[in-house]
């Protein structure tokens, strides 16, 4: 009988030995993924939040916001880079180095397309939810909705599910006060 040989794991040290290509490299439980540079509406969107969240942050200066390509390391296995990333000041004093996040950001944004958008809602989630990130927002540009997971006892709740269609805002008790109309996140249609 043939037993299929164990697959390596990647670490970390692998990772820093990815090549500079403009593509996104991740590790998750050790597996290499490569995702391509995002499009046009991508870009547009992820923009926009970083505006809209960056500027609340300039008024209420309670955390930081970063975005990709940022490297955020939750193990020596598992190394990703979120669209989009929030942690508390108190939490980036514990995580923040000078190359990278290590350890768990407070909310981690993915926009979703056709390359990542099973990984995002499955293989991603499930490394947020065990590493104990509080929220994780998943952005689908093809249908103007955000599914925003979170932390609930042990793991994720089910998501709720806002839409620019109905006239949705996101909110979050991470930064109270905030409100993003989804009209104005996905205003390019």
């Amino acid at each position: 009988m043939n037993v299929p040989a164990p697959r390596v794991k990647l670490t970390y040290e692998d990772f820093l030995q990815f090549p500079d290509d403009g593509r996104r490299h991740e590790l998750i439980d050790g597996e290499h993924y490569v995702t391509p540079s995002p499009n046009t509406r991508h870009q547009r969107i992820s923009g926009r939040l970083h505006l809209l969240i960056g500027n609340w942050l300039q008024e209420h200066p309670v955390g930081q916001l970063f975005y990709a390509p940022f490297d955020v390391v939750f193990s020596n296995i598992d190394v990703v880079e979120p669209d989009l990333l929030y942690m508390s000041n108190e939490r980036a004093a514990e995580v923040l180095t000078e190359k990278h996040v290590r350890g768990v950001p407070e909310l981690v944004i993915e926009i979703a397309s056709p390359g990542t958008r099973r990984r995002d809602e499955t293989l991603k989630r499930r490394l947020y939810e065990r590493s104990g990130v509080t929220e994780y927002w998943v952005v689908d540009p093809d249908v103007d909705v955000v599914r925003a997971y979170r932390l609930s006892g042990e793991g994720f709740g089910r998501p709720v599910e806002l839409s620019a269609e109905a006239g949705d805002a996101l909110t979050t008790a991470l930064l109270p006060g905030l409100e993003i109309p989804l009209a104005r996140v996905f205003a390019d249609r």
